[in-house]
Parts: C-alpha cells; sequence; structure tokens
C-alpha cells in the first residue's frame, strides 16, 4: 500500500504546533492568539463551552441593552388564579437588577411582559410536561404557544422570549423550567427563534431561577453536578459560588471567568500567568463596583495549566449579588474548555478540607469556606501544580496574593 507523504506532512506539522503551544504554556512568554490574549482558553465543541477566546454568535452577547418578552400562557384545563403582573413581578426588575450588579452597568435586561393571557389550544396535561420532556412534545408545546401569541407579539423585536405557564394548571411540572435550543428555529415574523426560556414555576418562584435560566440563554453552562439517578448532592462542583451552579447559592454572583467571558471583565482586570515562579497580585473583589473602561484593577488571576484548562483565582466578598455569603476571601477553581455543561467545567478548590461552614444555609457547607483567608495557603498539590497565598488585605478590600508555580 503506498503512503500519503503529504497527509504525513500535515500530522506532523499539526503534532509540531500543539508541542509548541504546549511549550509555550509551560514556560512563557507567550503571544496573544486573539483579544482574549494567552489565558483565554479556546472555545471547544463542548456544549456550552468555557472557553472565551472567540464568542459563539448563537448566542446574544449581553453587553448593551437586550430586549425581552414575557408571555403569559394559559390552559383549557385550568383558571389561572394569578395575574401576568403578579407573575411578571415574581422575576422582574429582580432579575434585570442581578444582571445590571453583575455587568458593573454594562448589561441592561428590558424585559416587556404582556399584561394578558395567551390561550393554548390543548390542555395542559396533554403536553405532559417535566423535566426530562419528551421532544416531540415539547416542539408542540413551543409551536402552540408561538403561534398562540403571533397576534399579540411581534417577536422580531426581541432577543430573548420568555414563555410563562399558569403555575396552577394540573399538568404544569416546576421542575420543567428551562431554556430550550432549537436545532430548527421557528420562524415568525420574518425573524427565527432559536432558544426560548420556558418557565413552569411555582408563585412564588425559586430564588433566582430566571437569572440562571438566562445565563443559559447567554452561553453559560450548567456547573452542579447532577447524579446518574438523580438522587444524592448535586451542588460537589461549585457549591454556593455562582448561580449556575444552585440557584440558592448564598453567593450567586457569577465567577469571575463567566464575567470575563461574557465581555464585562477585559484583559485590564485579568492578571494573567505562563510561566513559572512566583508572583504577586492585588485582588478587588469580583463583585465590587466598577467603572467599565477606566478601572485597570485586577479582578482575576488565571494561571494556564494546559490546552483547555487554567486555575483562577478571585476574591468574594459580601456585597452585591454575593451580599448573603457566609464567608469572605480567596477563592480558587479549575475551568475546563472542553468540558460540557453538567458534567463539571468549573470545580471549586477548597482551601478548607475536612471543614464546613454555614449548616442549615449553604447548599454544600463543605465548600462554603472554600476561600482562603489571610496567612492561608492552597498547596500546589491540591490545584494542579500552583500554590496560591493570601498575604494581605488591604484597609479598601483588596486582597494581596502571591501565586506560585511548580
Amino acid at each position: 500500500m503506498g503512503v500519503d507523504r503529504p497527509r504525513l506532512r500535515r500530522a506532523g506539522a499539526v503534532i509540531t504546533s500543539l508541542c509548541a503551544i504546549a511549550t509555550t504554556i509551560a514556560t512563557g512568554p507567550a503571544h496573544a492568539v486573539g483579544p482574549g490574549g494567552p489565558c483565554a482558553l479556546p472555545r471547544s465543541e463542548a456544549h456550552h463551552s468555557e472557553g472565551l477566546d472567540t464568542w459563539n454568535p448563537a448566542f446574544p452577547r449581553p453587553v448593551g441593552r437586550l430586549d425581552a418578552v414575557m408571555v403569559f400562557l394559559s390552559f383549557p384545563d385550568s383558571r389561572p388564579y394569578v395575574t401576568p403582573e403578579r407573575l411578571a413581578a415574581d422575576h422582574f426588575p429582580g432579575t434585570s437588577r442581578f444582571f445590571e450588579r453583575a455587568s458593573y452597568g454594562q448589561f441592561s435586561l428590558r424585559v416587556h411582559p404582556l399584561k394578558k393571557w395567551i390561550r393554548m389550544p390543548r390542555p395542559s396535561v396533554d403536553y405532559r410536561i417535566q423535566r426530562d420532556w419528551d421532544g416531540d412534545l415539547r416542539s408542540a408545546y413551543l409551536k402552540d404557544a408561538i403561534a398562540a401569541a403571533d397576534g399579540e407579539v411581534d417577536f422580531s423585536r426581541y432577543g430573548l422570549v420568555y414563555l410563562v405557564a399558569d403555575p396552577d394548571a394540573p399538568g404544569v411540572d416546576s421542575d420543567a423550567t428551562k431554556v430550550v435550543n432549537l436545532d430548527q428555529p421557528i420562524h415568525v415574523d420574518n425573524t427565527d427563534l432559536r432558544r426560548v426560556v420556558t418557565v413552569f414555576e411555582h408563585h412564588p418562584p425559586d430564588r433566582n431561577v430566571l437569572a440562571h435560566e438566562t445565563g443559559h440563554a447567554l452561553d453559560l453552562p450548567d456547573l452542579y453536578h447532577r447524579p446518574e439517578d438523580g438522587k444524592g448532592d448535586w451542588d460537589t462542583h461549585v457549591g454556593d459560588w455562582d448561580l449556575m451552579g444552585s440557584q440558592f447559592g448564598l453567593a450567586s454572583d457569577p465567577f469571575g471567568w463567566h464575567k470575563w467571558k461574557l465581555g464585562w471583565l477585559t484583559t485590564r482586570q485579568v492578571d494573567c500567568v505562563l510561566g513559572r515562579g512566583s508572583t504577586l497580585h492585588t485582588l478587588q473583589p469580583v463583585e465590587a463596583p466598577m467603572v467599565p473602561g477606566t478601572d485597570p484593577r485586577a479582578r482575576l488571576v488565571v494561571v494556564r495549566t494546559g490546552l483547555n484548562s487554567a486555575i483562577v483565582v478571585e476574591a468574594r466578598g459580601a456585597s452585591g449579588n454575593d451580599a448573603s455569603t457566609c464567608t469572605e476571601g480567596v477563592l480558587v477553581y479549575r475551568v475546563r474548555s472542553d468540558v460540557p455543561s453538567g458534567s463539571g467545567p468549573i470545580q471549586v478548590l477548597d482551601g478548607h478540607p475536612g471543614r464546613q461552614a454555614c449548616w442549615g444555609e449553604s447548599v454544600n457547607p463543605q465548600l462554603a469556606d472554600a476561600p482562603l483567608g489571610v496567612g492561608e495557603t492552597l498547596a500546589a498539590e491540591h490545584a494542579d501544580g500552583v500554590e496560591v497565598s493570601v498575604r494581605a488585605r488591604t484597609a479598601g478590600g483588596a486582597w494581596t496574593v502571591r501565586v506560585r508555580r511548580e
């Protein structure tokens, strides 16, 4: 059999390139591959990849104003007990304020709720709504809802659609709230709807539920661990940190990595570490207010550890979206851009293994006290060869951190 020499040459070139990239990551310095710089992990084919070297154009980028419509759906087998106005108030302006704080004022989510019920053509029980929904029934529900609302809504005016079902209808399952990404978009009003947030919440709803689902609509992944049998602990990956892990978490502000991914932080606020040795950093808490474009103070330290992996260091304090947190300090976590949503793309590293905190409040007491305090160190053996030590905390609330790479 003949040998395809051009193919061998191409394979050799690929191997050489990968080796060069790996060497650069290990030793530095490195040249930025894009506007995110050398510590911006590459976006992969993984669902809701944590890569941020490029933006996925299938999702609206949350910088500036995003208009959303909220449609309220009733069914022939139930008479609504709650008004659309009260259901809208369950979620807004709270959800908009969450994103305004998280984005340092750079993202404005404007909701436009209908003030009437839209009648669905079939009883609620016919759709058999549930968490793991039959695809055909879910598609039928979406098509019926959009068709029923089309006479009242010009969908071309909105970048996001919330479909809110009557919470008292007998066939509505509150565990089924989710974002539906459509392989085949629904074409309506000369526009293609590619994703819809389907809301099946009780009244009043779960805390931060719509902020969590809106995060998916902005390409953020689920950070919780879903047990195979549906039972057991769901919060082992990140605990209370970031509402994409748990909407009930005490520290619901997005990770600094997510703020970077969404465009709310820039490379000016990210200290990128590539080489070996020790570096000293001063970190402002990620939830602290900032004037975009004028504040170069660091919010993140990112240590690139591989082609698709990094160790990230950030400070968390009890303010803003984190006002309910029971611990403050320097949080360390691992990011993988090749791990899909729901499989642990981010894992918080526990700064106090064997200890717990906030029983009765935290979704995971083992990780509630994960942040390091002054004088404490996370050993390199627990953080992929990266040692993190907290040296001091300034009167203004910033944290001085030493990062040492073996």
